[in-house]
């Protein structure tokens, strides 16, 4: 009979060190059956869609074509965001500070564009605008402040995040435009983002806090929003744009919280109501989730919501 001489505790821990343990992979931790409801849900839609859930309490997330790029539309004002605050804390702008309105920063007639030449209010608003009513010229504005596309940009790729840009008012991003619109990114990259804010993990852990707070505040919630109970809390930004609509959400949900973000491009529906088929989509994908994770919830939808919009 062969003897081995004594393995000593050590030894089994340099062991171990070496060949450490597989990793879960990523199949151990994909909801199969979360899975299965959403590629129903986006089954027959007419144009192309992505979604991907991350389950924050068990870790465990759903992905449709999770990594494909898609049009940011207005969800871009949540990096456009980051990079301003990246600004803030380098000390190059103040959070309150007062910044004055100029005619040649107009680009639409939202609240920041009605302005009159010369007003002046703080930054501090023009970032609320930005990302409670998705304001445009105060989003170009902040955009400017941030140090234009290339910086936030540069952030995103420092952090991480190499498939979300900024393409408008960015050089050398041009084609990208042409193709994507103000920005581009993956549903996953998205979902992400919003959860590496939470996080604490966006610039500063204090940085992240304001930013988060300031994504609590939707005045667009007829859409995914209008599928959860008005008094559960949600971190929003949506965007859309004639061919593509797109939401991205972290639900603080009862029974854990959840991060999710649906994207659609070269809808075939281009209207602007509210049966629109991607605006639909990001109501039933929410729905889906919602009831999903909450399978116990007595929440319903409310009947003729589609009046007030």
């Amino acid at each position: 009979m062969l003897r081995l001489p004594p393995v000593s505790l050590l030894a089994v821990l340099l062991l171990l060190l070496h060949y450490p343990v597989p990793a879960q992979t990523s199949t151990d931790k994909t909801d199969a059956k979360l899975t299965q409801k959403l590629t129903d849900a986006l089954r027959g839609f007419k144009g192309d869609a992505g979604v991907y859930v991350l389950n924050l309490k068990t870790g465990k997330t759903a992905a449709i074509n999770a990594d494909t790029l898609f049009p940011t539309a207005s969800t871009v004002k949540i990096p456009i965001m980051i990079g301003l605050f990246d600004q803030i804390q380098k000390g190059k702008i103040s959070y309150g500070q007062e910044v004055v309105y100029r005619d040649s920063l107009h680009y639409d007639d939202g609240i920041v564009g009605s302005l009159k030449d010369g007003a002046k209010l703080p930054l501090s608003e023009v970032v609320m605008l930005m990302e409670t009513v998705s304001d445009n010229t105060g989003s170009l504005w902040c955009q400017a402040l941030a140090g234009g596309g290339t910086a936030i940009n540069a952030w995103l790729d420092a952090n991480g995040f190499p498939q979300t840009r900024v393409n408008s008012r960015t050089p050398g991003r041009q084609p990208f435009q042409k193709q994507y619109g103000w920005g581009q990114t993956t549903p996953r990259e998205l979902a992400s983002l919003l959860h590496y804010i939470r996080q604490g993990k966006a610039v500063s852990p204090d940085a992240s806090d304001r930013m988060y707070r300031n994504l609590c505040r939707q005045y667009w919630d007829g859409d995914g929003l209008s599928q959860l109970p008005a008094e559960v809390k949600v971190a929003c930004k949506n965007g859309a744009v004639n061919q593509s609509r797109s939401e991205v959400a972290l639900v603080h949900a009862p029974h854990g919280d959840y991060v999710y973000c649906v994207m659609t491009k070269n809808q075939k529906d281009e209207s602007w109501t509210r049966a629109n088929e991607g605006f639909a989509l990001l109501r039933t994908v929410a729905a889906v989730l919602w009831q999903h994770f909450e399978p116990k919830s007595t929440f319903k939808p409310v009947a003729g919501y589609e009046k007030w919009w």
